[in-house]
């Protein structure tokens, strides 16, 4: 590739009108100072300008051309943003198509997460699956790529979900929509961090953004990372691991200003306040507020499909039914017990990670709705939901409760002594002295019960420390399943906790345990009191179900199903009974 002469160090926006690959585009160009060094042998690199295919790197997918972009962000900041985007090879002169546009931090050229070795930049990998699984681009669509600051071929501190991040997306919607090869709409698509992304452009309300489909996204950058005052690893891990990706290398092959862009984290020491603010414990501190996606919603109405593992050790259930409440837009969902998986993901044997097929097929019709108004070709059902049975059903909404009970339980007490400790509850259920939780069960269900949504706990305490509170599905000999659970520091003497989001259904027979008392298991960093806690006037409001009037749909077993209830399983005595769970009756 020829480096054009120079014209000037300062950037210009030059307007040509160029046949490209037997295509006409008009595109602002920038000066040579942005293009790559000349190689003299390797894969070429794409410019704003110079289309690259597979043919010239084999980075590209098959059928598709390669550009370059720059463009500022919306929030008046110096902040500049990176974008890879994939046009179909053969796109005719002047023809227009709709945008499915994917951003945050996992797009740089030299790796997703880390190094991957690559010898020449080419645009990621990360949904490579998507492009080709569904036909993307085969289907008439662009793929656009954008790095929020901070990452990959963006200047800028990364921002963790913030008003910054926030301004990022609004502007890569608002660039993708503007650009002569597209139709103006603009869907977003992502997993994880740039499903999160996907969920703060519907809270930009931008009127380009026609649709949003997000695999287990952050619903709640708080609750993502601390429960209720108790850190989470996860609080701990990830905005570590968010650094170490803003501070990959570029390659030897970029263009200046991407090496420029992408070396602002390691020269502006300033950008490390972001993770010490992450180690704010205070839920209604402005860092956390500004970055509550579900707080974000109220009154947003962009379609949404999505999916969201209610076992998830990642991103957990914690907000979703918060965001879903907000949101009045249409709603689709998948939701089950699986991990950290996407919709088309396969394990061992390659089964399924979700157990449904079709994913691709479900959004991309999707897209094709809203980007398009193309009619949907198959009616699938708005929520497709599995619970602990194994078992597909199709619902309208979700949670579809036909009962809220709340249930008044009593109290008890414990030492808060931490993990660790032996468990000793005592025959009766009730921690004896020492003991670091108390149970408290019901009577034997009369019938087949789902608990769906989430579940509410309120309560009385004295003493300071920590609480956990957890939930076990008991069968008749003993054997316990944990399927729901939430922590919290002691700091004042009412104590209301948000379980997290669950589906699972009791069968006729098992009994419901309570569990109250120290941080015993999970994901938390705790610190103990080694204080005695007294409990009373415990309430548990229970969204119930009556699984007798399911509907079913296809779909098999999540194989992480059958890991979840080994882990969580132990033998309990609950004690005798101390509540009912009243019998459910669809539609009551």
């Amino acid at each position: 590739m020829t480096k054009r002469p120079r014209a000037s160090r300062t950037t210009l926006a030059v307007v040509l009108t160029l046949a490209l690959t037997g295509t006409l585009a008009t595109v602002a160009v920038a000066t040579s100072d942005d293009d790559p060094k000349p190689a003299a042998s390797g894969p070429s690199v794409a410019t704003a300008t110079g289309p690259v295919t597979h043919e010239d790197n084999d980075r590209v997918p098959k059928g598709a051309r390669w550009t370059q972009h720059y463009f500022p962000s919306s929030d008046g900041s110096k902040t500049e943003l990176h974008a890879d985007v994939l046009l179909p090879e053969n796109l005719p002169a002047g023809k227009k198509v709709p945008v499915v546009l994917s951003a945050g931090a996992y797009f740089g050229h030299s790796g997703e997460t880390g190094d991957e070795n690559h010898e020449s930049p080419g645009p990621a990998e990360r949904f490579r699956d998507f492009v080709e699984g569904a036909g993307l681009l085969k289907r008439g669509y662009a793929f656009v790529m954008v790095d929020t600051r901070g990452f990959g071929g963006s200047s800028g501190c990364y921002d963790y979900g913030g008003r910054g991040d926030t301004a990022d997306v609004e502007a890569a919607i608002e660039w993708s929509s503007k650009q002569p090869w597209s139709s103006g709409a603009v869907g977003m698509y992502g997993k994880s961090f740039d499903a999160w992304t996907g969920l703060l452009g519907n809270n930009t309300g931008h009127p380009a953004l026609k649709a949003v489909v997000a695999q287990e996204p952050i619903w709640d950058l708080y609750k993502h990372s601390h429960n209720n005052g108790i850190p989470r690893f996860n609080g701990v891990t990830a905005p570590t691991s968010y650094d170490r990706i803003a501070k990959l290398p570029p390659l030897p092959g970029d263009d200046k200003r991407y090496r420029k862009n992408a070396a602002y984290e390691k020269t502006h020491p300033e950008c490390a306040a972001v993770m010490a603010s992450a180690n704010v414990v205070d839920p209604d501190d402005p860092f956390w507020t500004q970055r509550s996606a579900a707080n974000g919603a109220k009154g947003t109405d962009t379609p949404l499909l999505f999916t969201q593992g209610l076992t998830e050790t990642n991103t957990k259930p914690l907000g979703m039914e918060e965001f879903l409440a907000n949101h009045r837009g249409v709603e689709r969902g998948w939701i089950g017990p699986w991990d950290h998986v996407r919709g088309d993901e396969r394990g061992p044997g390659g089964k399924l990670a979700m157990g449904r097929d079709g994913w691709f097929t479900e959004a991309l019709s999707f897209f094709d709705e809203h980007l398009k108004g193309l009619a949907p070709q198959e009616r699938l059902p708005n929520y497709a939901v599995q619970d602990n049975t194994g078992v597909w059903r199709a619902e309208t909404a979700w949670p579809a409760t036909d009962r809220t009970a709340t249930l008044g339980l009593g109290g008890g007490t414990y030492t808060d002594s931490g993990a660790g400790t032996a468990e000793d509850t005592g025959a009766s259920g009730l921690g004896g002295p020492g003991a670091p939780r108390f149970l408290i069960g019901s009577k034997p269900l009369d019938k087949g019960t789902r608990v769906t949504g989430t579940p509410r706990v309120s309560m009385r305490a004295e003493g300071e420390g920590n609480v956990m509170v957890k939930l076990y599905d008991v069968a008749a000999d003993g054997t316990a399943v944990a399927f729901d659970e939430q922590v919290s520091r002691l700091d004042q003497d009412v104590v209301n906790l948000d379980l997290k989001s669950t589906d699972w259904t009791l069968p006729a027979g098992h009994r419901l345990a309570v569990q109250i008392g120290s941080v015993l298991t999970g994901e938390w960093i705790d610190t103990p009191s080694k204080q005695k806690v007294s409990i009373r006037n415990v309430r548990l409001e229970l969204p119930l179900d009556d699984p007798a009037g399911d509907t079913p749909t296809q779909g098999a077993r999540a194989p992480f199903l059958d890991q979840y209830v080994k882990i969580n399983t132990s033998e309990l005595d609950a004690g005798p009974a101390r509540f009912t769970v009243p019998a459910v009756t669809e539609k009551e």
